[in-house]
Formats: structure tokens, sequence, C-alpha cells
């Protein structure tokens, strides 16, 4: 019953070891979330260095601000949930160096109590006399082999004692680690949520002077959005033009085609007529008919690129390699004039300087164009798909230009106001604008 007991103990141990790699996984998941969010943290940082002191720069060092607080947050919720799983951890290796403690006890106990026995045996009469005194030779034989088998039993209790202090030993050593790892992750986390309280001093310091100024900043803003505006409105006429465009070769070439199935259909008929060979009435509608079904609203390639670019949903790169969402999509209250509600057309990434603007997926360059005084644009086409490219001071593609997915299209403006270069990412599904945030990865 005890050596069950003792198979069914050690089966759990090894359980319990099998269980630490996974709950190993996890806390290697937590540090490379951490890292991700460390190395955001580092770019939030450069972006907060270089900005200025006027409504532009200030807006966006806000932004970029409360981006930064909320990397800091995100990295103190990694370290809880490390600390968490690293807690579980050392409640399960105590639990399972407890039960091993106590069955060594028992182990111990036992083979105590073999050896006395064994000793008060062989105190008795010698083992030669236990064979001797056998009644016949079977007896002797059986007699021989209990002994042997005695003598396995306690080599065999010898060697479950010492399997148990292997797992004991092995137990205590993931247990330190465990607790070593929780305090180095308490202490961090506790350098962490200082910088935090730091960071959000900061941001009240920053609000405050801001609302100071309030009236001043009001008026510049009022500016740069007549000018976003103005930009938004080209652009969507530059997305209206190619649609239209596109419209018109897809109409070209459905009445080639239609003109060349209709030759070839009148040319049938006659020399079926010519040789006087009986000729079907439906044939030629039927050759038509098939002919209108092949013509498309979009060429094969197109449809290709449109399914891809659908497929890919919510998992396109960014349009940036590093930088930070600055500006969202959509309708938001104004971060300092709070009855100022902004809408953004696009979406907004602001980066280091000299950084390049590049594809999200693989398409074909169909316009480059400059608006007056905001750079320059590229719209790459993805099918029934269109992505936007504004503000940048060098352009690296041309018109007609098959580019794939990550290629660099440009070189992003940079500000000299802010210090930083800031791109518009915009979709456009035919003249749908769309949200870039629901397709690009998060």
């Amino acid at each position: 019953m005890r050596k069950l007991v003792l198979h069914i103990l050690l089966l759990v141990s090894l359980l319990g070891m099998a269980s630490s790699p996974a709950q190993a996984q996890s806390v290697d998941a937590l540090k490379k979330q951490r890292k991700e969010i460390e190395g955001r943290i580092k770019e939030t940082d450069k972006l907060l260095k270089q900005t200025q002191k006027d409504e532009k720069s200030s807006i966006n060092k806000l932004s970029v601000l409360k981006k930064h607080l909320r990397e800091r947050r995100s990295l103190i919720s990694n370290y809880n949930a490390e600390i968490e799983v690293l807690d579980r951890n050392i409640n399960s290796l105590t639990a399972q160096k407890q039960k091993l403690e106590e069955e060594l006890e028992k182990l111990k106990e036992d083979y105590t109590r073999l050896i006395r026995k064994s000793q008060s045996n062989r105190s008795s009469y010698s083992k030669m006399m236990f064979l001797l005194s056998a009644k016949n030779f079977d007896q002797s034989l059986r007699r021989v082999r209990y002994l042997q088998k005695f003598s396995e039993y306690k080599k065999n209790q010898v060697k479950q004692i010492e399997q148990v202090q292997e797992q004991i030993k092995l137990k205590t050593d993931s247990l330190d680690k465990s607790k070593l790892a929780k305090m180095e992750a308490l202490k961090a986390k506790q350098v962490e949520a200082a910088k935090l309280q730091k960071d959000e001093k900061s941001e009240k310091v920053f609000l405050a002077g801001l609302q100071k100024e309030e009236k001043k900043l009001l008026e510049q803003y009022r500016s740069h959005q007549r000018r976003k505006e103005q930009i938004d409105r080209r652009l969507q006429q530059a997305i209206e033009e190619e649609v239209r465009k596109a419209e018109e070769r897809r109409k070209a070439e459905e009445a080639r085609r239609k003109k060349e199935a209709d030759a070839r259909a009148a040319k049938k008929t006659t020399s079926q007529t010519t040789q006087s060979k009986p000729a079907s009435q439906t044939e030629p509608a039927k050759q038509v008919t098939q002919t209108y079904e092949s013509v498309s609203k979009a060429t094969r390639e197109e449809q290709l690129l449109t399914g891809g670019f659908v497929a890919n949903r919510g998992r396109l790169p960014w349009p940036v390699d590093k930088g930070i969402i600055s500006g969202r999509h959509g309708k938001h209250p104004h971060p300092v004039h709070r009855h100022v509600e902004v809408v953004n057309k696009g979406t907004f990434f602001s980066s280091p300087p000299g950084t390049n603007a590049r594809a999200v997926f693989d398409g074909e360059v169909t316009t480059v164009f400059d608006i007056s005084g905001s750079g320059r644009v590229v719209i790459v086409s993805h099918g029934n798909y269109r992505t936007i490219y504004a503000n940048l001071s060098q352009v690296f593609v041309r018109t007609g230009q098959k580019v794939s997915a990550k290629q660099p299209l440009g070189k992003i403006y940079t500000d000299s106001e802010t210090g930083q270069a800031k791109l518009q990412f915009q979709i456009y599904k035919e003249k749908t604008l769309l949200n870039p945030e629901g397709w690009i990865t998060r």
C-alpha cells in the first residue's frame, strides 16, 4: 500500500514539474510583452524631448505624454501579472515540497523499522541456521529467495528515499528561483510606480500651463484645423478621381471585350452559312453570355489584391516601423479645450526625424502628388482598396510602380516646430473612408 502511495506521489510530483514549464512560458511571454512595452516607452521618451512650446507641438506633446502614461501603466500591469504567476508557482511548489517531505519522513520510519527487524532476526539465529533449519531442499530454496527479495526490498527502499530527496531538492531550487524572481519583479514594479507618479505630476503641470494660455492656443488650433480640413478635402478629391478613372477603364475594357466577342460570333455565323452547315440559333448568344460572365468589375489581379487585403484585416503592418499613434481616427474631445471636438479623417503617426513611410500591403502606386505647404502624397491601390500616405518630404516610388508590404514609399516630413515626423494615413474602399486602426496590427 505504501509503495502504491509513493508511486502516486511521485507521479503528482512529476506532473507538478511538467506544469512548471507552462508557468515558465507564461512568465516568458510576460517578459517578452514587457520588452515591447519598454521599447515603446523609449520611443515616447524621445518624442517628448523633441517637442517645443507652440500650440501644435504642445497638443502633440500632450498626446505623446498620455501615450507615455498608458504604456507606463501597462508596464506596471505586466509586473503585477508576473507576480501573480510567480505567487501561484510558489504556492504550488510549496505544497508539492510539503507532500514530498511528509512521504520522505514515512519512508524513513518504515526503513528504520525494517532495519531493526532485520537486526533482531539476525541476532536470534544466523542466516545460515535459517537456511539449514529448512525441512527439505525446496523449502531451503524458498528461504534463499526470501532473503534475496528481502535484501532487494531494502535496497529499493533506499532508492525510493534517494528519489524523494532528489525531488525535494529540485522543488527547493525551483522555489528559491521563483521567490527571487518575485522579489525582483516587486522591486522593478516599485521603480515604475515611482516613475508613473512623477509622469502624472508632469502631466498635471503641463495641462495647467496649457489652460493658462487657452485663448491663444485655441486660435492656433482653429487655424491648424482649417488647414487640416483643406488637406482632407484634397485627399478625398484624389480618391474620387482615382475611382472615376478606374471605372472608366473598367467600362472601356468591358466594351472592348464585348466588341471582340460580337466579332467572333459574327465571324463564326458567316463561316457556318458559307459552308452550308446547320447553324445553331443560340450558339452566338451563348458565347456572348460566357464573355460577359468573364468580365468583372476588377481584373483578376485586382480581385486577388482585394481578397488578400481583406484577409489581412487587423494584421496589416504599421505604415511606420517606429513611432506611436498620436491622432486617432474619428471624433474625439480635444485634450485641452473640452468644448471642442477633434475630427480626424485618418490616423496620425508621430515618429523620430528621418522615419520612412512604408506600404502596408502589396499593391500598385496609382498617384503621387503635392499639396502646397503640406508635403507630398502617395496613394497605393490594393484592388478595390486604397491606402494614402500624406505629409512626405521625399518620395521613393513612381506612378504605376508595383510595391510590396513594408517597402519604403518616402521620407516623412519633419516639422521644425514639433521636431517630429508626422504621417497621416488613410484607408478607402472605393469612395468610402475606413478606420485604419481596425486594419493595422495592434
